[in-house]
């Protein structure tokens, strides 16, 4: 008999202070989440708690309680974002209240998909007054995600209720979709410590991707990498830990001072922070107008920043009850993906006004506001295929596989579909590159017509260095580009590291023919006794433009082979001094000798043994050489 798989839920309480959040779970779990002394003292949830209950159908099932004052929404923010399901609690002796109405808020714009609704303190009041608050509570939630949800009366200090929610809560988790563990791994920290015994420790609710023991990971925004030596869920250690489990890791190389609610450990080398970032925003009907401009908090997984709202649309002001497309400038990096999820609060008061989700994460630099809201438009609603293929058109030369991981979060297989699906051309370099069709295309025509001007301009000459050939017509492009497009050219070849029409041949004229004749005679005939260049290009009878062009092609065509600044020598000549040497193979001689065996001075004697010496024909040894 086969054992079902354990399901991993996230359960997040929300409602207004005193309502019973921490005594609820405290009911459910026997766990006491308020684990500060000052909230011991005070009696009130300030900052994160956590528990665990196991319920039947193989449910693990994680609590996250959240602080009701409004003191603190900052830290509900921090823990409500990760849940798959909320117990949305209100206060049977107090019904609806200020926060209540906050949090609502707050799970609506996170989308958090499901809920209940927990009236607790049912032990304070009469069951009349019970119905009154359920009734309100309807009226409340009407046309919102809780429209729906089952209402559930309890009391944590008579237990009345608490089977029926646990009951509630089994249902409605069997038949929630888990968090994807197929998916780049990301965690948001919302605590970091030191253990004695361990060192730094961080805790956080997995909710993308697998991290297992070994692992190296990475943290955003500081991009310090550190090795996974230790795994817990639960308070028990474990190889792994998969999407939707709260976990505890312990990390080797980085200490806990570097560490702190709002930051992300991820996947290592597959993201990037990002301080700019266009989504689709909505504003409360509670809220004022939001100008162009406005200074926000802008609350995204555990993190807090300082933010700007750029509106991408005609007008000054996003108007109460809309949504539009906007641009947060934040004023610290985080790591955000297409598809998160955000909260914004004013700066003063510190209310919260919306929240929306994030459509690009790295938001263009340089565009006109409207444009730039189309474009958030075109990105909101794109299939994958079309996604990709605008990222990829939008920049010139194309965009790496890596790139598209940073700014998509896509596996590297759904890339690859996604840019094989929108017709994109795919390169090698070792990793995959993706490039426009018919920019690459327009770019070839653009070699082969600088090329054909080159050789216009310039006749003698065998072709168009490569890396000018970039540089001018292929700027910012990585040089594989180049070498990708001369592999598909029909018009252009590559020798080496020069390119030429495939149809040039260097035509001399027949001034130019008898020019390289006598070039070639003058070296010749001097053995190894060679004369100045630019005394030989000078009596060549063609201008000195020509003459060099000329002894350009006599270098490359090895009939004449230069050795030195202004040293030239006919290949017959070094071809000689080869079998020379060869001849005395074995034997030690110093300069003199070799001025002796050669005929020639001390100028030409010792750029020519240094030329030996290259060619492996000598050997230097102190004052002397050795032949080879």
């Amino acid at each position: 008999m086969t054992t079902a798989k354990r399901r991993n839920i996230i359960a997040g309480t929300a409602g207004h202070i005193d309502h019973g959040k921490t005594a609820l779970v405290r009911a459910l779990t026997g766990v006491d989440t308020d684990r500060l002394e000052e909230e011991k003292r005070r009696g009130i949830s300030i900052d994160l708690g956590f528990a665990h209950l196991e319920l039947e159908q193989n449910i693990s099932l994680s609590f996250v309680d959240v602080p009701g004052h409004e003191r603190f929404i900052k830290n509900m923010l921090a823990g409500v974002g990760g849940i798959d399901f909320v117990l949305f609690i209100i206060a049977a002796d107090e019904s609806i209240k200020p926060q209540t109405r906050e949090h609502f808020d707050i799970c609506r714009l996170l989308q958090i998909p499901n809920g209940i609704i927990v009236l607790t303190k049912t032990d304070l009041v009469d069951p009349d007054l019970v119905e009154l608050v359920r009734l309100e509570v309807d009226e409340f939630v009407r046309g919102s995600f809780l429209e729906h949800a089952p209402v559930v009366a309890v009391s944590a200090v008579t237990g009345d209720g608490i089977g029926e929610l646990k009951r509630e809560m089994t249902s409605l988790a069997a038949r929630l979709r888990e968090k994807d563990s197929t998916r780049w791994f990301r965690m948001p920290v919302d605590r970091a410590f030191s253990m004695k015994g361990f060192g730094t420790v961080v805790t956080g609710t997995l909710v993308e991707g697998v991290v297992a023991l070994e692992n190296e990971v990475e943290l955003h925004p500081s991009g310090r990498r550190a090795r996974v030596r230790g795994v817990q869920v639960h308070g028990a250690a474990v190889e792994r830990a998969s999407a939707g489990q709260r976990t505890a890791l312990n990390l080797a190389g980085v200490d806990v001072g570097y560490l702190g609610r709002g930051m992300t450990l991820s996947a290592a080398g597959r993201f990037r922070p990002t301080m700019r970032v266009d989504t689709r925003f909505e504003l409360l009907k509670s809220a004022k107008p939001l100008k162009h401009g406005a200074p926000v908090h802008f609350h995204a997984g555990t993190a807090e920043v300082e933010a700007e709202a750029r509106l991408l649309a005609a007008g000054s002001a996003l108007a109460p009850g809309s949504s539009g497309e906007v641009r947060f400038i934040l004023r610290e990096p985080l790591l955000m993906l297409p598809g998160d999820r955000f909260i914004v609060r004013m700066f003063s008061p510190v209310v919260t006004i919306g929240g929306g989700v994030v459509v690009d994460a790295f938001a263009p630099e340089r565009q006109r506001r409207l444009t730039a809201g189309e474009r958030v438009r075109t990105l909101a609603a794109a299939s994958a295929p079309d996604r990709i293929a605008l990222l990829v058109r939008e920049s010139a030369y194309g965009l790496g596989l890596s790139e598209l991981v940073a700014r998509t979060g896509f596996l590297e297989r759904e890339i690859a579909a996604a840019a094989k699906t929108a017709g994109l051309m795919t390169l090698g370099d070792p990793q995959a590159w993706f490039v426009d069709s018919g920019r690459m295309q327009d770019a070839g025509k653009r070699l082969t017509a600088a090329v054909q001007a080159y050789h216009k301009l310039k006749p003698l000459s065998p072709g168009m260095s490569k890396e000018d050939l970039r540089s001018r017509e292929l700027g910012g492009a990585a040089p594989f580009i180049l070498e990708a497009l001369m592999s598909q050219s029909k018009t252009l070849v590559a020798e080496g590291e020069v390119v030429r029409l495939a149809t040039h041949k260097v035509a001399l004229k027949e001034d130019e023919e008898a020019a390289v004749g006598k070039i070639e005679a003058a070296f010749e005939t001097a053995g190894l006794a060679v004369p100045s260049t630019t005394e030989v290009l000078a009596r060549s009878g063609v201008e000195a433009g020509r003459a060099r062009s000329l002894l350009q092609i006599l270098l490359r065509n090895r009939k004449l082979v230069k050795i030195g600044d202004d040293l030239v020598f006919h290949h017959t000549a070094l071809a000689t001094l080869r079998k020379l040497m060869a001849d005395r193979k074995g034997q030690r001689f110093g300069v003199a000798e070799f001025k002796e065996w050669t005929g020639i001075s001390r100028k030409y004697a010792i750029p020519l043994l240094e030329w030996s010496d290259r060619e492996h024909m000598t050997r230097r040894e102190g004052d002397s050489r050795v032949v080879l």
